[in-house]
C-alpha cells in the first residue's frame, strides 16, 4: 500500500509540474508580447519605392555601374567604348560570369549586391550597345 500511495503522489506531482510549466509559458508569452508599435517616418514610402520587377539595364547602369563604367575609374571600360571589344570576343557568357563573380578591380556583381543575374546581363547589354 505504501508503494501505491507513493506512486500516486508522484503521478499527481508530475501532472502538477506539467500544468505549472504550461501556465508559466503562457505568463511568459504575455510578458514578452509587444505593447506598442514603432512608426518610422518615411519607412513605408521607402518600402513602396522598392523595385516591383526587374530593373532595366539602363537603370542598373545608372544606379550601380556608372561610378566606374561612366568615369573609367579603375580601368573600367566606359559605356560604348572600344575597350569592350576584347571582352566581348571572349563571349557574352564569359563576360556575364566575370561580372557576377568579379574580376581584377571589379568586385562581384559590381556594386549591385541586390541585382539578379538577368539585371546584370541587361546592364552589360546596355553598356556594350554600339560596340
Amino acid at each position: 500500500m505504501n508503494k501505491l500511495t507513493l506512486a500516486f503522489a508522484l503521478l499527481l506531482t508530475t501532472f502538477g509540474i506539467h500544468a505549472s510549466a504550461d501556465a508559466d509559458k503562457e505568463a511568459l508569452a504575455k510578458r514578452l508580447a509587444p505593447i506598442g508599435q514603432v512608426h518610422v517616418a518615411g519607412a513605408a514610402a521607402a518600402a513602396d519605392a522598392a523595385p516591383s520587377g526587374p530593373r532595366s539595364g539602363e537603370k542598373v547602369y545608372q544606379t550601380a555601374c556608372f561610378a566606374c563604367h561612366g568615369t573609367g575609374a579603375l580601368d573600367a571600360p566606359k559605356k560604348g567604348d572600344a575597350a569592350w571589344k576584347p571582352r566581348l570576343e571572349q563571349g557574352f557568357d564569359t563576360l556575364l560570369k566575370h561580372s557576377i563573380e568579379g574580376i581584377r578591380n571589379m568586385p562581384a556583381r559590381g556594386t549591385c549586391g541586390d541585382c539578379s543575374d538577368d539585371e546584370i546581363a541587361a546592364a552589360i547589354k546596355f553598356m556594350t550597345e554600339g560596340v
